[in-house]
């Protein structure tokens, strides 16, 4: 049966970066005879120039019958005085609130020959390999009630955290199932000690836990769990959070491995249908200069290979060729240590290259 990809390269090296994703996309999809969909449309800034909005209705709808979807990055500096619904970044939120995405899986992962490039020593950083599964569409960001209250002095805003039992229990069914296929443990991270919410997710996680045997669970306080990536990060394996929490330490950790043009993301729904993107953002500033590292977004493809599209042996071709790129000595400007490096436009060639030598 016939799966259908959806292309939203975005704004600013968005653009870029999903380009190289799509060259090695149609390489595989000729070599392996793949049959595969796809469809390229515009979205978050580059959509509200064209038509008015950040995602168009036939955006929305191409995305709800698309099995995997491939999202560059959005946003930019001159969409920054929109009102929110016209913002850019809304078009993200909206796509992951109405796909019902709601487990976000954020790799965090150290090739040894890049530790130079990461802000901690050697010792505590190589063979870095953790993942967060943030719950991705609950919690302080979607709460209601929320809204800024400007007719009472003095003015105020507020924000509401919640979840129930059912989002809390999915999120950690994926987290207990991701444990099981590493290395058997999971750190639940929360504010148990000052939150009720926490105290309930706390509560419901530890529920779990004699579901999976196999799994040890450990509970660490969000503030705690920061300074301990920063610390000691190899202590980890999976790390479940709310969306708050796991925003906040997913970018953390992507941080310590020197370059966050190195890791991408998923963000699934109850059957594996997702969004795949890289951990970076638009990068306005270095946008159109050809130098932005596209090997997240390329990761991403093989991220979305492996959960959405079953096809795992070439997701592992991609995993494998990206091992070789780096320990071949190519670089992109990034992750270089001197000025040769390769240009966005030149990776794609180098992985398809890679695959094909075996």
């Amino acid at each position: 049966m016939s799966k259908n990809i959806l292309i939203l390269p975005g704004d600013g090296v968005g653009q870029e970066v999903t380009a190289s994703a799509v060259e090695v996309l149609d390489f595989l999809i000729k070599e392996y005879g793949l049959d595969f969909s796809v469809k390229l449309m515009n979205v978050g800034g580059t959509a509200y120039n064209e038509c008015g909005s950040p995602l168009p209705k036939e955006v929305l709808n191409a995305a709800k019958e698309s099995d995997a979807i491939l999202f560059g990055a959005v946003g930019g500096t001159e969409w920054d005085n929109l009102d929110w619904e016209d913002r850019p970044e809304n078009a993200l939120l909206t796509l992951r609130k109405e796909l019902n995405l709601f487990a976000n899986l954020r790799p965090a992962f150290l090739f040894n020959e890049l530790s130079e490039a990461s802000p901690l020593k050697k010792e505590i950083i190589n063979n870095l390999d953790i993942l967060i599964v943030r719950e991705l569409t609950g919690g302080i960001y979607f709460g209601e009630p929320r809204g800024i209250v400007s007719d009472k002095e003095p003015n105020y805003a507020f924000n509401t955290m919640v979840y129930n039992e059912d989002e809390i229990r999915r999120i950690a069914k994926v987290a207990f199932e991701s444990a099981q296929k590493r290395d058997g443990k999971l750190c639940s991270v929360e504010k148990a000690n000052v939150l009720e919410v926490s105290k309930f997710w706390r509560s419901i996680v530890t529920e779990m836990a004699s579901e999976y045997p196999d799994v040890q669970l450990t509970h660490q306080l969000a503030d705690n769990a920061a300074m301990q990536l920063v610390l000691d990060p190899n202590q980890f394996d999976v790390i479940v959070a709310s969306n708050l929490f796991g925003d906040i330490l997913s970018d953390i950790a992507a941080t310590l491995t020197g370059s966050i043009g190195m890791l991408p993301s998923a963000s699934l729904d109850s059957s594996f249908k997702g969004m795949y993107e890289p951990c970076h953002g638009s990068a306005p500033d270095i946008a159109g200069q050809n130098i932005a590292n596209p090997l997240a977004m390329i990761s991403s493809l093989s991220m979305a290979l492996r959960y959405s599209l079953n096809q795992e042996s070439i997701s592992d071709k991609i995993d494998t060729a990206i091992k070789l790129f780096i320990q071949s000595g190519y670089r992109t400007k990034d992750i270089a240590v001197d000025e040769n490096y390769l240009k966005t436009s030149e990776v794609a060639q180098k992985i398809i290259d890679i695959i094909q030598n075996g």
